[in-house]
């Protein structure tokens, strides 16, 4: 791709963002770019149970966890962080009970040591934990109690992989969130996001603002990419596009890191990443791929950071509408953030970014989410590769119109309809994949 095909698409100028709006997105990213360890649902079913023990004040002797469909979808088929090698909602229980960092959050599992392993595998073996479908219409939904004797404790997570909104013991509240359906409680307002300001804000933050957090992503995310292509990890996604295909080529090479890191994950590496959208594969897709690019083409360390401002609150702007879970793979908005990330590192702006999402809205939205696992990695690597393409077919002076499909005009409003197409449209394909799953 030559930088200079480019230069046409740079707005003669954009008017600057409020403070509010400054200070909003500089929230939304530090909000969104935390570390985790492990695939982000069993990781916060191991959360509530670290909190839900803590509250307990003694190892339970019993556990009853109540989860919505998605948990059961992306809990199924992965490995369990520093557990030896155990999968399933189960394990992650019992990993939290036993040797969880309440105060680690997301990398709750971190500290946990090989000699702890037996241990886990024996509280797991030899202590009743109960798992059930939950009778709600939220997709991210827990509901843990455990018990000791006379003494019970009990937890509930809504909306987001962190988000408690009951923490009792022996039926008293210990906390009480206000409003435990209010939707992504406590979190910025996403609404306020749209492409346009999405790059004012990339071209204009001051770097300080946000720079910990972004080198953080580049550090995590590459150090696990890095062991996916090393090492043997999952259905080695990585290594194979890296073996069988042009090792050279940029695109290549952006599909392989990003799916190396998911090789990894999805399969135990005990090494955190950066997450994006409540999600590590989604974390890894938006922003590998444009380290990718941004080292091979020489890049300064400023255009990288803001390549990734542009590459994550894209992705972030998408999956506002569509919902932290649901039957629409993630890594299809990850994988078209980095795109756009890419675009802004060659020069294109608002033309070009804009371009490329709609085209690569109209090629590949529509891939469905059947939980974490090892397969995670080859979607990631055909979310890159479409993200890419529509890029391509900008360059190449084509794109989607509206009518086509779900396109309509505008960026905001294509990304708008694949939303409602998610949100709304997939919820019984999401049912359908969960019983297929479970074996109903």
């Amino acid at each position: 791709m030559d930088p200079t095909c480019f230069q046409a698409s740079h707005p003669a100028s954009s008017p600057p963002l409020s403070p509010e709006r400054m200070a909003a997105y500089v929230k939304i990213l530090r909000e969104e770019l935390v570390p985790a360890m492990g695939c982000t649902e069993p990781i916060a079913v191991a959360y509530a149970a670290a909190k839900c023990r803590q509250a307990l004040g003694e190892l339970p002797q019993s556990s009853l966890l109540s989860v919505s469909g998605n948990l059961i979808k992306n809990v199924k088929s992965v490995i369990v962080p520093n557990t030896g090698g155990l999968k399933g909602l189960e394990a992650s229980v019992a990993a939290g009970a036993v040797a969880g960092d309440p105060d680690a959050v997301l990398e709750v599992v971190s500290h946990i040591t090989p000699d702890r392993y037996p241990e886990i595998e024996d509280y797991l073996r030899t202590h009743e934990i109960r798992v059930e479908l939950a009778d709600t219409d939220e997709t991210f939904y827990l509901d843990l109690t455990m018990r000791a004797g006379e003494h019970s404790a009990r937890v509930v997570i809504s909306n987001y992989h962190t988000n408690i909104v009951l923490l009792e013991k022996d039926g008293r509240a210990l906390f009480r969130s206000g409003d435990a359906a209010a939707q992504e409680g406590g979190l910025t307002d996403r609404s306020v996001l749209n492409v346009a300001d999405i790059l004012t804000f990339a071209e204009t933050v001051p770097l300080d603002q946000v720079a910990d957090i972004l080198e953080r992503q580049v550090a995590y995310n590459t150090a696990i990419a890095d062991r996916g292509l090393t090492e043997e990890w999952g259905a080695q996604v990585g290594r194979t596009l890296m073996s069988q295909y042009d090792s050279a080529d940029l695109v290549i090479r952006a599909k392989a890191y990003a799916a190396a890191g998911s090789d990894a994950r999805m399969s135990g590496c005990g090494l955190p990443v950066v997450i994006v959208s409540g999600s590590g594969n989604q974390g890894m897709t938006a922003s590998l791929p444009v380290v990718v690019f941004a080292r091979a083409l020489g890049k300064s360390r400023e255009e990288l950071l803001r390549a990734l401002i542009v590459a994550d609150l894209i992705t972030i702007h998408q999956k506002t509408g569509i919902g932290r879970l649901s039957a629409f793979c993630g890594a299809v908005s990850a994988g078209i953030g980095a795109a756009a990330g890419i675009a802004w590192l060659y020069g294109g702006r608002y033309e070009a970014v804009a371009h490329t999402i709609v085209n690569a809205l109209a090629i590949l939205s529509g891939m469905t989410c059947d939980g974490a696992k090892p397969s995670c990695a080859a979607k990631i690597a055909a979310a890159v590769d479409a993200g890419i393409f529509g890029l391509k077919l900008y360059l190449n002076g084509q794109q989607f119109y509206a009518g086509d499909g779900i396109v309509t005009k505008g960026v905001d409003s294509t990304i708008e309809n694949v939303g409602r197409m998610a949100r709304e449209g997939m919820r019984e394909t999401d049912r359908e994949i969960l019983r297929i799953m479970v074996g109903d």
